[in-house]
C-alpha cells in the first residue's frame, strides 16, 4: 500500500452492508446518525491513483469516459463499484453513453495537472455546430441514441443496499456543443424559435433515457447536472430559463417522484436568484455544487436546509491547494455547521485530477472522524 499519513480504516467499507437510511436523511424523514458521502464524479486519474495505491487490488487504468460509465468491460464495472463502495459511498454515479452524436467543436491544450491525462479538452465558446435551420435539419436527431448496458451490468453486480444515480445534461449540451455560448446568447433574442426547437429535440432525447433508467430498482435518484450561472448571476435571463429549461427539469423531477425516487440537481455558478424556482416550481430534492466565493454550504443550509438537502460543499479550490492540517479544520467546521441535517459530505463540484488524492481521502477521513466523535 502507498505510504502516507492516511490509512484506509474500517470506516472505508469492506464487507459492511450499506443501508438505505441515506434516502430518508436527504428527504428529511430521518436525522442522520453519521456523515454520508456524495460526489457527482471523480476524475479517472484520481480513481486510478487510489485504486493502485490504496485499494490493494489489480487495477486497470480507466479513461475519463469509462469512469463516467461508458464502458461495458466487466473489469471496469467491477472497479467502479469497488471504488465507490470501499470509500464509503451509498451509490455509484453513472450516465448514458450517447451514440451517433454529431462531431462537436473542441479545443485542446496540455493538461498540467499533477495527475495529467496528457491533453485537456474544453468547448469552443464562440459558436457550435448549429447556425441556422439548415444546420438543425442536417442533425441526425433520429440516429442519436443512448446506451445503458453498463448501467444494467452495474446494477447486477451492486452490493446489497447500494444504489445507482443516473445523470446527464440538457442546457449545457446545447450551450457548449449544439449552439455554443455566444450563439446561444445571441439566438435567444434573434432566433428564439430555433433555440426552442433544439431544446425540444435534445430534451426529448434525455427524457427518454431517464424514463428507462428510473424504472430500474437499483436506480435511486436522478442526479442531473446543468450549470446555469457564473460568479455573479445566471448566464441567461430568468424568463429564458422559465420558458426553455425549467419545463424540462419539471418533467425529470416528476418522473423521479412518480417512480418513488428523488431528483438531485448539480448547478455551478450563482443561481441564488432562481433558487425559489428550483425549490417551489421544479421541486428539486437536493442541490449540489458550492463555491465559497458565492455562498458556502453552511450558509446555504441555514437558508434552505429545512426544505431541500444540501450535497457536497467542500470548496474545490481549498480541496486542491490547502495543506492537510488546515483542510481537516475546514472540513470539520463545515460538518459542524451542516450536521446533523439533510446533508452529505463531498467536494463542492467534482474530484478533479488537479485535486491531490491524499486531500480527497483526508476529506473522507474527516467525515469518519466526525462519526466517531
Amino acid at each position: 500500500m502507498h505510504q502516507t499519513d492516511i490509512s484506509l480504516r474500517s470506516g472505508f467499507r469492506l464487507d459492511k452492508l450499506i443501508t438505505l437510511v441515506f434516502e430518508n436523511v436527504l428527504s428529511g424523514r430521518k436525522s442522520p446518525e453519521k456523515v454520508y458521502f456524495v460526489e457527482l464524479g471523480v476524475d479517472a486519474e484520481v480513481m486510478n491513483y487510489i485504486g493502485k495505491n490504496y485499494l490493494e487490488r489489480e487495477w486497470t487504468s480507466i479513461s475519463q469516459s469509462e469512469a463516467w460509465g461508458a464502458s461495458s468491460r466487466e473489469d471496469l464495472i467491477d472497479q467502479g463499484i469497488d471504488f465507490f463502495y470501499r470509500l464509503g459511498y451509498d451509490f455509484i454515479p453513472l450516465g448514458p453513453d450517447w451514440k451517433d452524436l454529431p462531431e462537436f467543436k473542441k479545443r485542446k491544450a496540455k493538461d498540467t495537472a499533477e495527475l495529467s491525462r496528457g491533453e485537456r479538452e474544453w468547448i469552443e465558446e464562440g459558436g457550435g455546430i448549429i447556425k441556422n435551420w439548415d444546420d438543425f435539419e442536417e442533425i441526425g436527431w433520429g440516429d442519436i441514441e443512448y446506451e445503458m448496458e453498463h448501467i444494467r451490468r452495474t446494477a447486477e453486480k451492486l452490493p446489497k443496499g447500494m444504489k445507482i444515480t443516473v445523470g446527464s445534461t440538457l442546457f449545457e449540451m446545447i450551450l457548449e456543443n449544439f449552439l455554443g455560448y455566444e450563439d446561444l446568447f445571441k439566438f435567444s433574442v434573434k432566433k428564439p424559435d430555433l433555440v426552442e426547437a433544439i431544446f425540444q429535440k435534445w430534451g426529448q432525447k434525455l427524457l427518454e433515457f431517464y424514463k428507462e433508467a428510473i424504472k430500474m430498482p437499483e436506480v435511486g435518484a436522478i442526479f442531473h447536472a446543468d450549470d446555469l450561472g457564473y460568479k455573479g448571476e445566471t448566464l441567461l435571463s430568468h424568463d429564458f430559463l422559465r420558458e426553455n429549461v425549467f419545463p424540462w427539469f419539471k418533467k425529470f423531477t416528476s418522473l423521479a417522484h412518480e417512480n418513488g425516487k428523488t431528483y438531485w440537481y448539480h448547478c455551478c455558478g450563482n443561481v441564488l436568484s432562481i433558487m425559489e424556482d428550483l425549490i417551489e416550481d421544479v421541486d428539486i430534492d437536493a442541490f449540489h455544487s458550492f463555491q465559497d466565493v458565492i455562498i458556502s454550504v453552511g450558509e446555504f443550509m441555514e437558508k434552505y436546509g429545512d426544505r431541500i438537502a444540501c450535497l457536497g460543499g467542500i470548496d474545490v479550490d481549498k480541496l486542491s491547494r490547502t495543506n492537510s492540517k488546515d483542510l481537516r479544520k475546514y472540513v470539520k467546521n463545515t460538518l459542524d455547521e451542516c450536521m446533523p441535517g439533510r446533508y452529505a459530505l463531498g467536494s463542492g463540484n467534482t474530484v478533479t485530477n488537479y485535486v491531490p488524492p491524499e486531500n480527497y481521502l483526508t476529506m473522507l477521513e474527516e467525515g469518519m472522524e466526525w462519526n466517531n466523535e
